[in-house]
């Protein structure tokens, strides 16, 4: 979220606002799902529709919010059965090159 709206413009304002208020404040903020549950749902999804730069994003996100790179790599297996396997290929890519350098930026080697 920070890193969205650090690239606010005067033309992407009200979307940020929007999205801040609706997506972040009111669907990641009701406690009936927790915030690594909503990570993995939200990971299949984005896979389902292509969205990869969001994925990416997501990927980062569900890190902080404690799935393991395993646990992400699971859920972007069962997406090769229900959204497809190119789908599931490229998220695999886009996760991968994510693990790799959150894992560079610990100081991990790849």
């Amino acid at each position: 979220m920070d890193r969205a709206q650090s690239r606010q413009t005067p033309f992407t304002a009200r979307f940020q606002d929007f999205i801040s208020r609706y997506a972040w404040g009111e669907i990641w903020t009701d406690p009936t799902l927790s915030r690594r549950e909503r990570s993995l749902i939200t990971l299949t999804a984005l896979v389902a529709h292509g969205h990869h730069d969001e994925l990416a994003m997501h990927v980062r996100a569900a890190r902080r919010n404690g799935l393991t790179p395993e646990e992400i790599g699971a859920v972007l297996l069962q997406t090769a059965v229900y959204c497809g396997v190119p789908a599931a290929n490229s998220a695999f890519a886009v996760a991968q090159r994510v693990l790799a350098e959150d894992d560079e930026d610990r100081g991990r080697p790849r």
